[in-house]
């Protein structure tokens, strides 16, 4: 990575930028993605069938690519509003690091090259699931919900919910009810996960004038709905067990971790602070991510969890 990232030279009517990999890494949204690629994973793992080892890794990176590609288009389209929010301003298009066209640029053509292999190497039926992934996360959430709903987290979260059923259709050909059961999991776990920021970063959002639920409705009325949304997960949450996905460990831990998620939103709805909300936001990717990781090692050979 060169020293003079942040420079930008112009030459004739043409200015370039001197974007450095790190940039291009932080369009990916790293942090974000392995946890996409996580859960597409564990669809994957906890589908029936067969699929060789290399195509595995294939469908996976596809995964992966599709949703950096996706964060790349995202962020070239909020490049206005990131460059008002604390938490975005250093990014690299509003850090002035890199111009919008490269951004596009990388973003289209991460999103075409997985959706061609997905569907080549895999089958047709992951490669069009992830296609309307990447669509739905730019044209549904980012270009249309974002900015006109406090529902935009509600309705946009299926974006994120995708990835598991890209995982078990990589493996099938075609959509399982299990995999729906998944989706449901992530769909639903979005909602509590992202208003937790939002309540300690509403400021944020209202200098962006994006309608965030606490910006809109106020943080009562968000406390209040992330709090049912963290009951409607329990049945959500345990389902694999009932279905006959996963075993009973999985169903315990699972009603476990749910009873915390709730008692972090009850904690939240008695603190006018920011100190439980950081901590839920926190907690969320816990639970999320410990929900799929006991789903993949109930599933391991030699029977790990029983």
């Amino acid at each position: 990575m060169t020293d003079v990232t942040s420079a930008e030279y112009v030459a004739g009517d043409v200015q370039l930028s001197a974007a450095g990999v790190g940039d291009y890494w932080a369009l990916l949204k790293p942090r974000v993605m392995s946890l996409v690629v996580f859960t597409g994973f564990a669809g994957l793992w906890l589908a029936p069938g067969h699929i060789h080892p290399v195509l595995a890794a294939v469908a996976i990176l596809c995964i992966a690519v599709g949703a950096g590609a996706s964060a790349a288009i995202n962020m070239w389209y909020d490049r206005d509003i990131d460059a008002i929010m604390t938490r975005t301003i250093g990014r690299p298009l509003p850090a002035g690091r890199m111009q919008p066209n490269e951004a596009l640029a990388f973003g289209v053509i991460l999103a075409s090259g997985s959706v061609l292999i997905m569907g080549l190497a895999i089958n047709a039926a992951a490669g069009a699931l992830l296609a309307g992934t990447i669509g739905f996360y730019v044209f549904i959430y980012t270009m249309w919900l974002k900015r006109r709903t406090p529902q935009n987290i509600v309705i946009g979260g299926a974006a994120g919910a995708f990835p598991p059923m890209v995982g078990w259709t990589a493996v099938t050909g075609d959509i399982g009810l299990p995999s729906l059961v998944l989706f449901a999991l992530i769909f639903f776990w979005t909602p509590p996960h992202f208003w937790a920021l939002a309540l300690f970063r509403s400021g944020d959002y209202q200098k962006a004038g994006v309608p965030m639920m606490p910006v809109v409705a106020g943080p009562r009325e968000t406390k209040k709905q992330m709090l049912i949304y963290t009951l409607v997960l329990w049945p959500i949450a345990v389902a694999p067990y009932v279905m006959g996905i996963a075993g009973a460990v999985y169903g315990a831990l699972a009603a476990v971790l749910s009873v915390c998620f709730t008692a972090f939103s009850v904690l939240v709805w008695f603190d006018p602070t920011d100190k439980w909300p950081k901590r839920m936001f926190a907690f969320s990717i816990l639970y999320l991510t410990l929900l799929f990781a006991i789903l993949i090692l109930d599933r391991a050979p030699g029977g790990l969890l029983g």
